[in-house]
């Protein structure tokens, strides 16, 4: 964002402004091993967003996860592969499905920024190790390595219309990995038919709430993951939204969403 000074006093507390702001805004990889993009926010905002958040965990979602709407859906922000050394990155300027569950999930356990950049290394990374290995690639991932801070609550809702299932995570039908130098990881989880969800289902979720959109293909546990939000007797899945009508983070009728996909796995935050 930039401004157009006239007067000199105006300029002076613009350069104390970018000296305060720059180290968080536009960090060098070369000196930090970081990178970090505000997008439409400085330090100052991002602090009081963080310390204005409510007291309860769905409120506290609701309300920091309101702040990215509109938001452009970009894929593939973070650095890392087998052959390229993992760099911790914020991009708060453009997210896809996963990293905006990231990053409202690291501000629901936050009172500041510093905090904000830990929470997110342990949320994303296993004992907060910024490595590619060390990243958790699977939404399944979430209860597991962070189980102090969600909890697996599909088969609670789904009752014994939840089906258990047991993948082979990352191992692709035809022996090849999605991702070459990670394991593959053996995982027993369950999920909601999307035939099989009825009001009763729906009344059970809270808002906060976190959907993944579970998928058939063999190797993978989903495809997409958003937050489950209820106001004015509606129930809203917030996600960062991929399809061209949308291309940013977006509201959508949960119940008319899921109807079209294979069903849903639900973590809750505790």
């Amino acid at each position: 964002m930039g401004y157009f000074y006239i007067y000199t006093k105006a300029f002076l507390s613009f350069i104390l402004i970018m000296i305060f702001i720059a180290p968080f805004y536009a960090c060098s990889e070369e000196k930090s091993g970081e990178i970090i993009k505000l997008g439409n926010w400085d330090q100052e905002n991002l602090q009081e967003i963080i310390r204005a958040k409510p007291s309860t965990t769905g409120e506290q979602i609701e309300f920091l996860s309101e702040q990215f709407l509109g938001t452009p859906y970009v894929a593939g922000t973070l650095t890392g592969d087998i052959n390229t050394p993992e760099v911790f990155t914020v991009n708060l300027g453009g997210m896809d499905c996963f990293t905006y569950i990231d990053y409202v999930e690291a501000m629901r356990l936050s009172a500041n920024l510093d905090d904000f950049n830990s929470n997110l290394k342990d949320i994303r990374y296993q004992d907060g190790n910024v490595t590619f290995e060390n990243r958790n690639h699977f939404f399944s991932d979430w209860p597991v390595q962070n189980s102090n801070n969600v909890k697996d609550v599909t088969y609670e809702i789904g009752g014994k219309k939840a089906i258990e299932v047991e993948k082979n995570l990352n191992l692709k039908s035809d022996g090849s990995k999605f991702l070459p130098g990670i394991p593959v990881v053996e995982r027993k989880f369950y999920y909601i038919p999307s035939s099989e969800i009825d009001n009763g289902m729906i009344g059970k979720l809270h808002t906060g709430d976190y959907v993944g959109i579970y998928t058939d293909i063999e190797g993978l546990d989903l495809t997409h993951t958003g937050i489950v939000i209820k106001k004015d007797d509606q129930v809203f899945l917030r996600h960062a939204s991929s399809r061209q009508k949308n291309n940013k983070v977006v509201d959508e009728n949960l119940i008319e969403y899921i109807q079209n996909t294979p069903g849903m796995v639900i973590f809750r935050p505790q």
